[in-house]
């Protein structure tokens, strides 16, 4: 039995490809056993036991980012908490680690390397985080989603996708869709989505400029998010729903999308063949636009900067867009193009491999050599 622990958490950017390779590496090894290194305060401490999974946790533990008393006590906590996790390795008998970033990685990244374990990275960023990066150091096994991340021995893996969305026949499905979410059939669909918590700047644009589009001959489906919210006007065409807890639905209704770029955003939308307009958040350290740069180079897609996207940017230069049904087309296929559904698989067959050519592999009894 192969025992796995597979270290990340905090936001559902670690968490949701986390959980997707676990599920795979289950899928193929059912004897296996999969641990998730996370912390008590994170969105793991929710999400992998409602998965079936074991958490361990360990102390938050950032990395400092300015000369204060939390970067002079760092040291210490670092080496109690890379300890800690060593401890974890050699008390259930861990063979492989796994690490997809967040606080709890980097001391799992460390504490693999003097156990002498295989270890493999995954980068759901086109620019990666300081764990990662400070990880890809350490192994030569990492993957990435997007082509153009500089970290270290990187190969192109793609996104482990959910499974609802990777196994997704959106026009075999597009009927269900329309009919569940109250839309109609005939008419293109715009998906509006600035995530779980919304973003202010996309709801007050699209709502502001909604019966430009209406116009226009689309309909609307407008995931508004919780924290900016959109009064309803009533029109008939334009469906408002503060949160969708059946994405894949919403994804199978949708021709074009306005969205933010994180991550798993781009990677949904690309593996479905479904252009976007992207407008990327604006804090942050601009990683967003670098995660839309593969799909807008392709012609899948275009980038609009926070700050330039409004209402009369909708009625401008989206109406153009809307008004001209054959470049739509022509952006979901160059979209596909770009897009990755194995996400999951490559992830799985490179742990594989990172177990087989691992020096304690080739000199276990029986092997070859």
């Amino acid at each position: 039995m192969t025992v796995y622990l597979m270290a990340g958490g905090g936001t559902a950017g670690h968490v949701n490809p986390l959980l997707a390779t676990a599920d795979r590496i289950r899928e193929r090894q059912p004897d296996a056993e999969v641990l998730v290194l996370g912390t008590a305060e994170g969105l793991e401490s929710r999400l992998v036991p409602q998965r079936g999974y074991e958490l361990v946790t360990v102390a938050r533990l950032p990395f400092p980012r300015r000369p204060n008393t939390d970067a002079l006590r760092f040291p210490k906590r670092w080496r109690a908490t890379v300890e800690e996790v060593e401890r974890i390795l050699r008390e259930r008998h861990v063979d492989a680690v796994v690490g997809f970033g967040g606080y709890v990685a980097a001391p799992a990244y460390a504490a693999a390397h003097r156990a002498g374990l295989p270890l493999v990275i995954h980068e759901a960023n086109a620019r990666p985080g300081i764990a990662n990066r400070y990880g890809a150091l350490r192994t030569r096994y990492v993957g990435t989603v997007f082509p153009g991340t500089r970290l270290r021995n990187g190969q192109v893996v793609g996104l482990p996708l959910r499974r609802e969305i990777e196994a997704l026949d959106r026009f075999a499905v597009r009927p269900q869709a329309l009919a569940e979410l109250g839309l109609a059939e005939g008419r293109p669909t715009l998906l509006v989505t600035g995530g779980s918590l919304g973003a202010r700047r996309l709801n007050e644009g699209v709502s502001g400029a909604v019966d430009s589009v209406l116009a226009a001959g689309w309909q609307v489906l407008h995931i508004t998010g919780d924290r900016a919210p959109v009064e309803d006007p009533g029109l008939p065409g334009y469906r408002i729903l503060t949160y969708c807890d059946r994405m894949d639905l919403a994804l199978s209704a949708a021709d074009l999308a306005i969205s933010r770029a994180g991550s798993a955003t781009v990677s949904e939308l690309a593996a479905l063949g479904i252009p976007a307009v992207f407008v990327p958040y604006a804090v942050g350290n601009g990683e967003q636009a670098l995660n839309a740069r593969e799909s807008v180079d392709a012609g899948g897609a275009l980038l609009v900067a926070d700050a330039d996207f409004d209402a009369e940017w909708v009625r401008g230069p989206f109406q153009r867009l809307l008004d001209d049904p054959a470049l739509v087309a022509d952006m979901a296929a160059r979209m596909a193009q770009t897009g990755r559904r194995d996400g999951a698989d490559r992830l799985v067959d490179l742990v594989e491999r990172a177990l087989r050519e691992h020096p304690a592999a080739s000199a276990a009894p029986g092997a070859d050599g």
